[in-house]
């Protein structure tokens, strides 16, 4: 084995497995939440800093929203935005944030804005107080 062949190997090899190794660090979690006949569900994979996934909310007789979730994880709150198709119609963008209290993930609300084009939460708005949705971790 010459030279060259030897160090094309080798990056192989790192390459191989610093991508495992960075997706080792995300944890797959499920959580769903019922208000009155809705249903939504967050499909996640959680990191100590990230987390991104898939979310759907089904509508009682009406339809539903499915999508992609991403953010960041401060503490015990997850922030950043839902991406989603309404009922099969248009495409939406919309602020997430969720309050992790007791192994229940707590929906926040609060006032719209934009901030770079992108929305987010009016500062001084957001509320984790009467939450629409409470999510429960769902056990494999």
């Amino acid at each position: 084995m010459n030279k060259l062949s030897f160090i094309f190997l080798v990056s192989i090899l790192t390459l191989v497995i610093s991508c495992n190794s960075k997706e080792s660090k995300y944890k797959d979690v499920q959580y769903r939440a019922v208000n009155g006949k809705d249903t939504a569900v967050f499909a996640l994979k959680i990191s100590d800093k990230r987390f991104y996934g898939r979310y759907e909310r089904s509508y009682y007789k009406i339809g539903k929203d499915s999508g992609d979730v991403r953010g960041d994880i401060k503490g015990d709150t997850l922030t950043g935005d839902i991406h989603y198709i309404s009922n099969g119609g248009s495409w939406k963008r919309i602020p997430l944030a969720l309050l992790k209290k007791e192994n229940k993930l707590l929906l926040g609300n609060g006032v719209i804005g934009t901030f770079m084009n992108l929305p987010c939460f009016i500062q001084g708005t957001l509320s984790f107080n009467d939450p629409k949705f409470v999510f429960e971790e769902v056990k494999k």
